[in-house]
Order: C-alpha cells, then sequence, then structure tokens
C-alpha cells in the first residue's frame, strides 16, 4: 500500500462535461499551470453508461421498488464476473491513457494521489472507487476519491466552513416517522442492531430524535439543533426532483409546514432550497461540518443541469465533509426479500459511514472500508458485499480555503 497521507497528497481535479460529445479536464493542484484536456467520442461512452443504469436499482418508469432491486441482483451487482466485467469498462471509457500513466507514475514511487472529480450530468451515477483499473485493483485500492463541488458552490463568498470538534454535538436523525404513511421504515429496531448500538456509542454527544430510531422531528427543531452542532447523520428517505433545489429530505413535517417544497399528502417535504434560502424569511440554514446523509440517491447533485440539491447547499453552509449516495439504497428488509440475505447489511452499513465521520480524515476512512467491501465481493461473490451498498457512496470534500 502506497501513502495515504490526505494533507500531502499530489491532488488531481477532474472536471467532466457534457456538450454532445464528453470533455474532460484535469490539473493537478501542484501545477495548476499545467492542465490537459480530451475529448471523448459519445458513442464510445454511451453504451456502458447505458449498462450501468440498467444494473443499478434507481427506479425506473413503471417499476416498483422491490422490481428495481430484483432487476439489480439479476444483473451484474448480483454477479461478481459481470459486476468486474462492467467496471473495467467503465474504468476504459472515462480514464483516458495519459490520466492513467500520470497515475501509475505516482503509484511506482509509492505515492498515494488524490482524485477530485466534478461530474457533468451523465456521469453523475458513475461510481468511481469501484472502477477496475489494474489487474483486479480498484480505483479506491490505488487512490483516494472525492467528489469536487462546483467552484461556485465551494468558493462561494461569504462561504464559512462550519467549526469541527471531534469530541462535539451529534444530531442523528435516524429513520423518522413520515406523516400519512406515504414512506415507510428504512430500519429494523432492535436491541442487537449495530445501529443501537451507534446509539449506544454517541450516548450523550447524541441529539435529534427522541427516541433515536423512528422518533418524529420537524424542521424547526432540526434547524435548532444544527445550530450548534459539529455532525448530521441522517438515515432516512430523500425523494429526487425535476431539478437540484426540488430534491426533499423527509422529515416529520405536517402539510400546513411553511416550506418550499409542495405536500405530500399529509407531509411537506424538507427541499434543498429550504436549506439554501429558508422557508419562512429566516435565511439560510447553518449546517454542521461533517454531514452524511445516508437515503437513496440523496447525492444525485450534479445529475442536474444545474448541479446544485442536497449536498451542495450542505456544503455552501458550512460542511466541509459530505457522505451521500449515488442511487437508490435496499433496507434489510429489502435485501432479506429480494436477495435472501438476513445479516444487516444496511444497519452495518449506517453504522460503517458514521465510524468514517468520526475519523480524522473520513474520504480516507470511507476508501478503507470500500476496500474492504471489495476485497469480500471478491473472495466471496456474496451479495452481502455487493457494490450494489457500498458502491453507492460518495464523499464530497471542501475545505475552507480557495481552491
Amino acid at each position: 500500500m502506497v501513502s495515504a497521507d490526505i494533507a500531502g497528497q499530489p491532488r488531481v481535479q477532474l472536471k467532466f462535461v457534457d456538450a454532445g460529445d464528453l470533455y474532460l479536464a484535469w490539473r493537478w493542484e501542484h501545477d495548476p499551470g499545467q492542465p490537459r484536456a480530451i475529448a471523448m467520442p459519445r458513442e464510445r461512452v454511451q453504451p456502458v453508461l447505458d449498462e450501468l443504469d440498467d444494473a443499478i436499482p434507481s427506479q425506473k418508469a413503471g417499476e416498483d421498488v422491490r422490481g428495481s432491486l430484483e432487476r439489480a441482483f439479476a444483473g451484474p451487482f448480483g454477479d461478481p464476473e459481470r459486476e468486474a466485467a462492467l467496471s473495467s469498462k467503465l474504468a476504459q471509457a472515462l480514464i483516458p491513457f495519459s490520466l492513467a500513466a500520470e497515475v501509475n507514475h505516482l503509484l511506482e514511487r509509492g505515492i498515494r494521489p488524490h482524485l477530485r472529480v466534478q461530474v457533468s450530468p451523465s456521469l453523475g451515477r458513475v461510481p468511481w472507487e469501484t472502477l477496475l483499473v489494474d489487474g483486479g485493483r480498484r480505483m479506491v485500492h490505488e487512490a483516494d476519491v472525492s467528489m469536487l463541488p462546483p467552484a461556485g458552490v465551494r468558493n462561494a463568498i461569504g462561504r464559512k466552513v462550519s467549526a469541527y470538534d471531534p469530541a462535539g454535538v451529534v444530531v442523528a436523525v435516524l429513520d423518522p416517522k413520515v406523516p400519512g404513511g406515504v414512506l415507510g421504515r428504512v430500519l429494523r429496531e432492535g436491541a442487537d442492531s449495530p445501529v443501537a448500538e451507534l446509539v449506544r456509542r454517541l450516548g450523550e454527544r447524541r441529539r435529534g430524535a427522541d427516541p433515536a430510531i423512528g422518533g418524529s422531528i420537524g424542521r424547526g427543531r432540526l434547524r435548532g439543533l444544527l445550530e450548534d452542532a459539529d455532525r448530521l447523520l441522517y438515515v432516512g428517505h430523500v425523494s429526487s426532483a425535476r431539478h437540484g433545489l426540488d430534491v426533499r429530505l423527509h422529515l416529520s413535517d405536517g402539510a400546513d409546514t411553511p416550506g418550499r417544497a409542495a405536500p405530500i399528502g399529509a407531509h411537506r417535504p424538507l427541499a434543498a432550497s429550504d436549506l439554501a434560502f429558508g422557508s419562512k424569511g429566516e435565511g439560510p440554514w447553518r449546517i454542521p461540518a461533517r454531514v452524511a446523509l445516508i437515503a437513496c440517491e440523496s447525492g444525485g447533485d450534479q445529475r442536474f443541469a444545474e448541479p446544485v440539491g442536497l449536498v451542495s447547499a450542505m456544503v455552501r453552509h458550512g460542511a466541509e465533509h459530505v457522505t451521500a449516495t449515488r442511487w437508490t439504497l435496499p433496507t434489510d428488509d429489502g435485501l432479506s426479500a429480494v436477495a435472501g440475505i438476513d445479516e444487516p447489511v444496511f444497519a452495518s452499513t449506517v453504522s460503517a459511514i458514521d465510524h468514517a465521520q468520526e475519523q480524522p480524515e473520513p474520504i480516507l476512512a470511507l476508501g478503507a472500508w470500500q476496500r474492504d467491501q471489495a476485497e469480500r465481493w471478491a473472495a466471496t461473490g456474496s451479495n452481502a458485499h455487493s457494490p450494489l451498498m457500498w458502491g453507492a457512496f460518495t464523499a464530497t470534500w471542501a475545505p475552507a480555503h480557495v481552491q
């Protein structure tokens, strides 16, 4: 294993643009005067992107949640050999030879690079960490990977990263009750659950729904709790929309609660625009330095023409590290029903993400967990370790200094 010190690593920024064909520009942060650029013919990259879209469990038109999971497990994410073939094709299509040569030059010297990726809308669901790049080794084996927010977000005028105390307050919103029965539970209860152990570990540092799992919490209370928080852990539902500012996080608010998202029956979701602008004239929210959004497609900002959404709103208003997901996540009940998996895979994933957020370098900790899962998937072929779960997670990093 090559060295992995995020403070001293060589970092390369990759910026993809959809303009008919796919365009990539990259530059090493220690050598900004030498940018590189390449055009990738759309007919070369689109077929494998379509294959990926068919493989992930995000719902298609006319498909219910169970149907989407059954399709996903019947495809590459249910078979190690087919998944390896897909991940290899994605790497070949999206990583140009010249960039690969630069990365390999560092690796040969025992230096581990950090890839900061700003994707275009067509690449919003690419699991960069899973890409097979060399002899069975994945990108997460060879490099640290994070998502790069747009410059207008990370360098916004007046943006300040919230202070972070490793022993400070954690706001844990775990499977909040949503009014009207429009959305079901995502966590199983039980004293032996990995999430129950997480709650015990956080102890007095935890603030949030009461009881911790399945309690009620509305936006007013959550906003107040975040004013002096160091971390936010949200496990629940996020729903997508036609544009990024309307991506919605679901709490326990009734339909009569003021907000920018349209009500769904007896419930009004919390939109990204509520976080960014406020909903009653009170202004933007204060967001803690570290945020984990463990919910379906919570990290889909850059799939929209205007790359804003929940992650961008969190970054713009205080977050430095945001962990979110690229596609729909299966719950433990879903995994049991569709794939016959009785292990608490989803609950264990929640615990692993929370653990990574606690570490001095969350990107490195997330990558270590993903490497472990990748090796278990290769060794066992068990769907409990499929990239369908661990490949969904992405880390966005936006430090306070101008980049």
